[in-house]
């Protein structure tokens, strides 16, 4: 759908926009659009979407002070009430304007906020339409005068000027610096009324390695031969299975291979067999007809 601004028409009118106003100059055009005539408006509000953002810079339990949503009182006055939402999913509501900063504000929320946290507000933004139109009556004359006003692009290449770039509406790379929280620590005298299974079980890294990490064990010669056994029959237990898995894959193999064919032949006999069925009773049918 689409709002613009034009002479009367009624309804279900077909209509058709190019690119831009021909002339003299132009030798082809582009159709940009082709629609239909919905209804007429005079009172219609176009807006379109808008997502503030602000960052907190004062915490209390429930409530806190937000910057660089807005810019003065008067804008804060406009949307108090308004519901806010920060990046974490806590909702929340805009209550009072500050004096200072400009457009600093207080917000409540269900729960207490970080001071990382980044709030947004989606509002939503009128977008006056130009009320301007020139209906052409003279175009299909003979002699063809008319010509059609020039686009703003079309003037900016006859001057050769570029199009100006507003630095605020240009991307900008955002660097957040990692957050790193603080480990969970539980006093002594707490962990001693936990339960066992609660308990932390993790030892504290010991400066000296012990005794028992250091020393060396050294087998006993029949403990050495009876682990090189072991070893050697694990491996011979492992070939053999590589060797059985191999030869059940093949057997699989050979056996789909098989099936087939059988069903590829099945096939083929049930399609003989529904044609001459087909067959005999278009037959049957022609004589009964005859």
């Amino acid at each position: 759908h689409a709002t613009f601004y034009g002479p009367l028409a009624p309804p279900n009118t077909t209509f058709i926009a190019t690119q831009g106003a021909t002339d003299k100059k132009t030798s082809s055009f582009r159709i940009v659009a082709t629609g239909v005539i919905l209804g007429l408006d005079k009172t219609i509000d176009v807006v379109k979407k808008l997502k503030l953002t602000g960052t907190p810079y004062k915490i209390f339990k429930n409530t806190a002070f937000l910057k660089g949503m807005f810019s003065s009182i008067l804008e804060v006055s406009k949307f108090e009430g308004a519901m806010i939402k920060t990046v974490s999913g806590i909702r929340g509501q805009v209550k009072r304007a500050l004096s200072a900063p400009p457009g600093a504000f207080r917000a409540s929320f269900e729960d207490k906020i970080q001071i990382s946290d980044i709030v947004f507000l989606r509002c939503w933004v009128s977008v006056d339409i130009p009320k301007f139109y020139t209906p052409v009556i003279n175009l299909l004359t003979s002699d063809k005068t008319w010509s059609g006003m020039r686009t703003v692009a079309e003037l900016r290449r006859e001057k050769g000027e570029t199009i100006p770039i507003k630095q605020d509406s240009l991307y900008k790379d955002i660097e957040r610096q990692t957050k790193v929280f603080k480990p969970l620590r539980v006093s002594k005298s707490l962990q001693k009324n936990l339960p066992f299974k609660t308990k932390p079980k993790v030892e504290n890294k010991r400066k000296k390695q012990l005794y028992v990490n250091k020393r060396a064990v050294v087998s006993e010669p029949g403990e050495r031969r009876l682990t090189t056994l072991m070893q050697q029959l694990l491996t011979a237990q492992k070939e053999s299975d590589k060797k059985k898995w191999e030869k059940k894959n093949k057997e699989k193999e050979k056996y789909n291979a098989e099936q087939a064919k059988i069903n590829a032949k099945r096939g083929e006999k049930a399609k003989e067999r529904r044609k001459l069925f087909y067959q005999k009773n278009a037959k049957k049918d022609q004589a009964a007809l005859d």
